[in-house]
């Protein structure tokens, strides 16, 4: 059955599922820290399904600790879910040794937070984004892997002449540059893009952004885009899914969700949002308060019925359930 294409932004999106999580479920045993005592659980990600679209944007929101980047990894399966499925085109690669799963590394790839630590210091340039092309035997020739490298670094607004220079010789969005530049090497479908712009300069974050935006038209990529800032997710998203304490709020349009958000929770968020608008200087703004759960002892029913301020008796016991509310998903009970 071939693709269905419908226009959100101006650009042609597919139906077609290239990523499929289903109800999966991510939890680390605590040895001691800060969140409790030695043989505890870290309940990072609880029956969350998702599906991502090929060509698509799908921004992933929530406060620090939500399970936003334990999400991205388990999607590339760099860390295993503790159950359920991850379908890349249909196929379970949670399921796959590591020999098969070799073969998807190619179509997948990340882009990380750091631009400083997710480089190494001791490699060059040159030997930083040909590392994979070698990895996967991509060229015969040392001189055609020179010349994607060089490729690449122009695609992404670096002088290739540049090439045999370290990172510490870089600033910060240009390593972030390198960074993209590596994800592209092996011409993948999927890329992660976890807070890709958060370490760096406001002034270079939208330099960035709109290199992001540029390779995917240019590309047909494919981003699953992690933030905790949503003016960054709505600028960039087709599609948005907002998380609290490893659970699913809602998740729907873009367009739909910060028009009229269902969730109280999303409502917090947006009202949190600075707005360029001296006369809303003097509205009152709701603040979130309340006790923040812990993610080794999550709370009963809602996860967020601690810090709502509309909960009722049924928001405390009864987990909701994603339901379909004003053309998106909601777990709310009064939605």
């Amino acid at each position: 059955m071939p693709a269905v294409f419908c226009t959100v932004g101006g650009y042609k999106l597919s139906d077609k599922k290239l990523v499929e999580v289903k109800r999966i479920v991510k939890e680390f045993p605590v040895v001691s820290s800060v969140f409790g005592k030695s043989g505890d659980i870290v309940h990072a990600l609880s029956d969350v399904s998702i599906h991502i679209n090929e060509g698509e944007t799908f921004g992933l929101v929530g406060e620090s600790g939500c399970g936003k980047s334990t999400l991205g990894k388990v999607l590339l399966n760099l860390i295993p879910p503790t159950s359920g499925e991850v379908l890349f085109e249909g196929v379970d690669i949670t399921k796959l040794s590591e020999r098969e799963l070799f073969t998807y590394r190619r179509q997948m790839q990340i882009i990380f937070q750091d631009p400083y630590s997710s480089l190494n210091p001791r490699m060059s340039v040159q030997q930083i984004i040909a590392e994979a092309l070698e990895t996967h035997k991509i060229y015969k020739t040392k001189s055609e892997t020179t010349e994607r490298v060089k490729e690449l670094l122009r695609k992404t607004g670096i002088r290739p002449e540049f090439m045999n220079r370290y990172p510490h010789q870089f600033s910060g969005g240009q390593r972030q540059r390198v960074g993209i530049a590596r994800a592209l090497a092996l011409e993948p479908r999927l890329i992660v893009c976890d807070e890709p712009v958060s370490a760096l300069d406001v002034s270079i974050q939208s330099q960035i952004l709109n290199l992001l935006r540029d390779l995917q038209s240019e590309m047909n990529l494919t981003y699953l885009f992690i933030s905790h800032d949503l003016s960054i997710v709505r600028y960039l998203s087709d599609r948005v899914c907002v998380m609290f304490l490893g659970k699913i709020c809602e998740y729907g349009a873009t367009k739909d969700i910060y028009d009229n958000p269902a969730h109280p929770y999303t409502r917090f968020l947006l009202e949190a949002v600075p707005k360029p608008d001296p006369d809303l200087k003097k509205e009152k703004k709701q603040i979130l308060s309340g006790e923040i759960p812990s993610p080794v002892n999550p709370p009963s029913g809602c996860r967020f019925h601690t810090r709502c301020p509309l909960k009722k008796d049924i928001c405390t016991q009864e987990t909701p359930e994603l339901r379909e509310v004003n053309n998106r998903l909601t777990a709310c009970h009064l939605a």
